[in-house]
């Protein structure tokens, strides 16, 4: 068989391509082994559940990898300003974003320009846990249950409440219109920088109810400063059992849970993000960081990259669909 020049270049030209891919790919892993600092981006003040689950891991990871690892928060705007860090940042294993559902799935839907697009901008390199999103109540009100609390409302506000989100457009603010319609009181959200003020002023009564993730509640939650009420998921999360879901309650597709997982800047070479999956992998499996996860309300589960990737869709695509329901518009 005669093969002519015309069809022996190209074969050539990917050839080399492949091969320059494949250099730059052990070039970026040589590279993330120098002993360079990993840095994990947080979207979210030092103090929140998701700071504490950063440096929880960061700390793992760090004996694992046998590098430095520093957890750098970037809070604000529902962690859109650590996003586009992390956009910004070379694809060279050096940066990576702890993030949970809102940022990633959540603000682009909700906000005109993010200044990032999780699909073309980000790639996953695992999830690690999921958890509720739940209502809670502070020592300002008796509310023992979500009944109560609604109960009191009616009789001392006049069916007037102004309930606690960590930030703008996201899930507690899409929950508060829910309780809202259901329970036919005047619900407005209250946006905070993040979960910890928002909990300060809980635990000062300045305010007497919130919605956030559990990790950002448990702790307060077992002191009895706060109390939990109502939980999102299909079932009860481990750690509250006593709390009952917002589907026994009778609200309807509230029972995907959220996730928390870890995202690279998209052209990372995949033996670095390969690597840095097993890294996470091996920490899950450590008992007394299972133990701790586990604590702050977290459902730990190591997801590779393909499957953390389906359930990110998925997701997406569930919530595109609630707030399209609920006639938003992006901010």
């Amino acid at each position: 068989m005669v093969f002519s020049m015309q069809r022996v270049q190209p074969v050539r030209r990917a050839l080399s391509l492949g091969l320059f891919a494949a250099a730059m790919g052990m070039a970026g892993l040589a590279q993330a082994q120098s002993g360079t600092p990993i840095r994990i981006l947080v979207g979210f003040p030092a103090g929140a559940g998701t700071d504490a689950i950063a440096r929880t891991l960061g700390e793992k990871l760090k004996d694992v990898l046998g590098v430095p690892v520093v957890v750098e928060n970037r809070g604000g705007a529902g962690g859109q300003i650590a996003a586009t860090v992390l956009k910004s940042s070379p694809a060279d294993g050096h940066t990576l974003f702890l993030s949970h559902d809102h940022t990633i799935s959540i603000l682009p839907q909700v906000v005109k320009n993010p200044g990032f697009n999780p699909a073309t901008d980000f790639v996953p390199v695992a999830g690690f846990a999921t958890f509720a999103n739940v209502l809670a109540v502070s020592g300002g009100t008796p509310a023992q249950s979500i009944d109560e609390y609604v109960k009191w409302v009616r009789t001392q506000k006049d069916g007037k409440e102004t309930i606690g989100i960590p930030a703008p457009a996201s899930i507690p603010e899409f929950l508060v219109k829910m309780i809202s319609d259901k329970y036919k009181i005047d619900a407005q959200p209250a946006p905070y920088r993040g979960s910890a003020p928002m909990v300060a002023d809980m635990l000062g009564n300045q305010i007497t109810a919130g919605i956030a993730s559990v990790p950002d509640f448990i702790e307060n939650h077992k002191a009895g400063k706060v109390r939990i009420v109502a939980s999102i998921g299909a079932k009860r999360q481990a750690v509250i059992p006593n709390v009952p879901t917002f589907t026994e309650l009778g609200f309807s597709n509230l029972e995907d849970l959220p996730y928390y997982g870890i995202f690279a800047p998209v052209g990372t070479p995949q033996p670095i993000i390969d690597k840095y999956g097993d890294a996470l992998q091996k920490v899950l499996a450590m008992p007394d960081v299972k133990q701790k996860l586990t604590t702050m309300g977290l459902t730990v589960g190591y997801e590779p990259q393909g499957q953390f990737a389906g359930r990110v869709r998925s997701y997406t695509q569930t919530w595109e669909r609630i707030i399209q329901a609920s006639g938003f518009k992006p901010l």
